[in-house]
């Protein structure tokens, strides 16, 4: 019995790791349509200045917060999966 809980508890503990990597990624794709939102709002705010350097930089740290989202999500999603061997009586894999 005492085997099958914890069992039960490493398994929810890896599907609130799950979500807690998917909530991560739409946080990185909410943070990056800020950013594409603050140039787009410079675009139709201002018609006259200078202001297209400042939207430039906003429109390239929106797509490097995507890609860093993109990245991260990805290579936290591997490494859940990897640790998905460990779930259940795994101490009998290491002593064959």
């Amino acid at each position: 019995m005492g085997n099958k809980d914890l069992i039960l508890r490493e398994k929810l503990a890896l599907q609130r790791t799950i979500l807690a990597n998917q909530s991560t990624f739409l946080s990185f794709l909410r943070t990056s349509m800020y950013f594409l939102m603050a140039g787009l709002t410079l675009q139709n705010l201002f018609t006259m200045g200078n202001f297209i350097l400042f939207e430039v930089i906003l429109f390239i740290i929106s797509g490097v917060v995507f890609i860093i989202g993109i990245f991260n999500y990805f290579s936290h999603k591997k490494s859940i999966k990897e640790s998905e061997i460990h779930v259940g009586d795994y101490k009998s894999e290491y002593l064959n």
